[in-house]
């Protein structure tokens, strides 16, 4: 019963705010663009606003300085197919919004590796 009532509620949600200002996605597929907003709406609930992760329920890794961003392919698989509890994005991203959201990762968070991920980069590695 309670799916029933969450399209209906995230509908009228949209509707207060203005045309083009989303704070949720709809359907199954994300549809932020850039990579600050996906980060912010699919990333922060779990990697927190500040990337420092969390412990308490699960164990949510840091995104922070972290060196593993290093090479740009590492964050584009785990977006792509998850690891243990982060769940696979593959389906619900475009190779343009996984090149966003990890560049945006590489590149703030007190990340700064300038190489950037492309989306021909992300559709080789859904391969």
């Amino acid at each position: 019963m309670l799916l029933a009532v969450l399209p209906a509620a995230a509908g009228s949600q949209d509707s207060a705010f203005a045309p083009g200002e989303r704070t949720f996605s709809s359907g199954y597929r994300f549809v932020e663009m850039s990579g600050e907003e996906l980060f912010v709406n699919v990333c922060q609930g779990c990697h927190m606003g500040d990337g420092a992760g969390a412990v308490g329920a699960g164990s949510y890794p840091s995104l922070a300085a972290n060196a593993n961003l290093g090479a740009g392919g590492y964050p584009v698989y785990l977006v792509l197919h998850g690891r243990r509890g982060m769940p696979p994005f593959a389906g619900m991203m475009s190779d343009d919004q996984v090149a966003a959201v990890v560049n945006y990762l590489r590149t703030h968070l007190g990340n700064n590796f300038q190489d950037m991920v492309t989306a021909k980069d992300v559709k080789d590695a859904r391969q």
